[in-house]
């Protein structure tokens, strides 16, 4: 069955089929080549050295340190009204209306269920972007329980019993921080235009509402306005922020904003960094450079690499995944831009073939549209 839709897709791809592949290779070409010339040495004595006084930086001392005040997180918006699972049922209303028009529409012949429903639910599981083998397997577990599904609400039901327990099996996130010394550092990575920067940003809000204090360090001094971007976060957010001049070292800005944090007492600190690079530098070997000079300056940090991944680039974000896992060693996952796709199905598919943590996911625009996975309610959502 899966070889007859893969047949029919490569011989007629429809238009959003062939912008997601396009988009997948834009976000491929971010992805670092094999091999790096020559990686810098890790920072140290006078590579840490301040930036002269004419440069446009903010370093970690206490006059050059941008602040905003604490008090301010009590100054940011409340959370959107509707609530936690309609604002989730909101954001994943494309994928909720191709999965469950369709499961209606397979029941129209009033046959029950047959081989032709069983194949035409396969080919919908892989276009929701489940993935096959997970697809496969969803159906093989209908096909054992068809003589008690009698309509398309018992259909639905029998899916999302066995998508709970597929995601059940993926490792949780560990929610409790309280072991890790303040401050708890966090190393962000993604490729470009997966929405890292505002990813952070609403990371750093959510934890200013709970009265933290955050320390933003702009690590990819690389990306043209990179650092403007998450100065107007950080001010919205009520965080500080670490930055340097355009095209320094990023590994000096993660020293620099380590020390800050030590400093000022912070109990986060998050670490933006580059998708990309416009040097012959590999963009994994600077990840790992920033890594060891995090880890030389306060022992036992990063403690949290959180890989940014977009889902409406389907497959390809596994890619992504793996690739950055290897390099990195991944400690968890944030799935952004779901309410922009009618393929959430891969947040199964990530669960499934990944085994790492899926701590947030994107449903909106908003500051609470990031919200902590919830496998139980993001499959009620769907259906």
């Amino acid at each position: 069955m899966a070889l007859k839709w893969f047949q029919r897709k490569r011989k007629d791809p429809g238009p959003g089929e062939e912008a997601d592949r396009n988009e997948g290779a834009a976000e491929g070409a971010d992805l670092p080549q094999p091999a790096a010339d020559d990686p810098p040495s890790d920072p140290g004595g006078d590579a840490l050295a301040r930036p002269s006084a004419t440069a446009s930086v903010a370093a970690p001392d206490a006059d050059t340190l941008e602040q905003v005040p604490r008090d301010t997180a009590a100054d940011l918006p409340a959370p959107a009204s509707g609530g936690f699972f309609n604002r989730l049922k909101r954001g994943l209303a494309k994928t909720r209306e191709i999965l469950t028009t369709d499961i209606e529409d397979l029941f129209q012949s009033g046959e029950g269920v047959t081989d032709e429903m069983l194949e035409e639910l396969e080919e919908l599981l892989i276009t929701a972007d489940l993935g096959v083998q997970t697809s496969l397997d969803l159906v093989a577990s209908i096909t054992k329980r068809a003589h008690k599904i009698d309509g398309p609400r018992a259909l639905k039901e029998t899916i999302r019993d066995e998508l709970v327990a597929l995601l059940a099996q993926a490792p949780e996130a560990p929610t409790d921080t309280t072991a890790v010394a303040a401050p708890r550092v966090v190393m962000v990575v993604g490729v470009n235009g997966v929405g890292k920067t505002t990813t952070i940003g609403k990371i750093a809000a959510k934890a200013t509402r709970k009265g933290e204090r955050v320390i933003i360090a702009a690590a990819d001094t690389f990306r043209a306005a990179a650092a403007e971007q998450l100065n107007i976060w950080s001010e919205r957010a009520g965080a500080q922020i670490v930055r340097h001049k355009d095209n320094a070292d990023p590994a000096a800005v993660a020293f620099d904003a380590v020390e800050a944090a030590i400093a000022r007492k912070a109990d986060l600190l998050l670490i933006d960094t580059a998708g990309r690079l416009h040097t012959k530098v590999n963009l994994m070997e600077e990840l790992k450079k920033i890594h060891r000079t995090v880890a030389k300056r306060m022992p036992g940090a990063p403690h949290e690499v959180l890989l940014i991944l977009d889902a409406t680039t389907g497959q390809n974000a596994l890619s992504q995944a793996k690739l950055f896992n290897e390099a990195m060693g991944v400690t968890g996952l944030a799935l952004t831009k779901l309410d922009g796709t009618a393929k959430g199905g891969i947040v199964v598919s990530i669960c499934g073939e990944l085994q790492l943590p899926l701590k947030y996911i994107g449903v909106g625009e908003g500051i609470d549209d990031l919200q902590t996975f919830d496998p139980q309610a993001f499959v009620k959502a769907l259906f």
